[in-house]
């Protein structure tokens, strides 16, 4: 019907006071400006200047269409001041995180991220890291701090925090203080991660010798509710370290001692996002990201 064009036509002739005053302001001759008018009147069917009196004035009808059409040009402005890569980015970041990361890093992130761009907005998504992968693919999420080895192939990777994993018990199960082997663990309910992760089918793998009695594994998206069900005794649990500490210190859980054979493999962090994200803000995401690594390590002395 009509381009951003057509508007700043219009509204350069009312700001300059006439036509001609508009022409030369724009730097075209006053019969483009007359003529590009005209026909906008003609496909809109309405009339946007009354052209009858001595000057050149808008009609209601002209009033209402600058009025509305003025909004086109404001977000066509800022559209492009937004997705310029050295500007202040006012919007909305998805971002995606497993849920070890929003009890550990997280906090501290967003603090830090707030900080550096103060109109950000975020919207969070928390779920396991073959989620997250999948929905960075689907362009679900912007960017997500996922395990490393579930990286979509064709994403972008920047190293963050390790974190151990462990076995623990709630004191009441009176386990031997010994290394446990993996025949003495698969004796015990197991309380895990969810089946879709690669801590379970760790887990599948470590109970998979025959001459292991298959364990009875109960799988939790949740990893407070596996703290939880840890600490009442429900069974035993894999758990990272950092979630458990305040527990052990506490009394609620302890540390199991196993053998080399039943050691669990650490959690290893990363944030990634696909190459077509703005730059600047990513390098600001991944800046808070680091800064988070480094603040919650120093304060948990790790």
């Amino acid at each position: 019907m009509f381009g951003i064009r057509d508007v700043e036509m219009v509204r350069e002739v009312v700001r300059q006071g006439g036509f001609r005053a508009a022409a030369h302001h724009l730097g075209v001759a006053q019969s483009a400006v007359s003529a590009r008018i005209a026909l906008l009147e003609k496909r809109l069917g309405i009339q946007i200047f009354d052209r009858q009196q001595r000057q050149v004035r808008l009609t209601a009808t002209g009033r209402r269409f600058i009025e509305q059409a003025e909004r086109l040009i404001t977000l066509r402005d800022r559209i492009v001041a937004e997705l310029r890569p050295e500007a202040d980015y006012v919007g909305t970041i998805r971002i995606g995180v497993a849920e070890t990361v929003v009890h550990t890093l997280l906090p501290a992130m967003l603090q830090h991220l707030r900080s550096a761009i103060p109109n950000i907005r975020f919207e969070l998504s928390v779920d396991t890291s073959p989620v997250l992968a999948a929905k960075l693919t689907d362009d679900e999420i912007d960017v997500a701090v996922l395990m490393r080895r579930l990286v979509p192939e064709q994403a972008e990777q920047y190293p963050l925090a390790t974190f151990a994993m462990a076995w623990f018990a709630a004191p009441r199960l009176d386990l031997p203080a010994q290394s446990l082997r993996t025949r003495d663990l698969a004796a015990l309910p197991i309380v895990t991660f969810s089946k879709d992760t690669l801590p379970y089918r760790e887990i599948q793998r470590l109970f998979a010798d025959p001459e292991v009695p298959a364990p009875l594994l109960h799988a939790s998206a949740s990893l407070s509710t596996m703290v939880r069900l840890v600490r009442d005794g429900f069974g035993i649990g894999t758990l990272p370290v950092v979630m458990a500490q305040d527990d052990c210190s506490a009394g609620r859980l302890r540390e199991l001692t196993t053998e080399p054979a039943a050691q669990l493999s650490p959690l290893d962090f990363v944030l990634c996002h696909l190459p077509s994200q703005n730059p600047v803000i990513m390098q600001q995401l991944i800046a808070a990201a680091r800064f988070s690594e480094q603040h919650w390590l120093s304060d948990h002395k790790i």
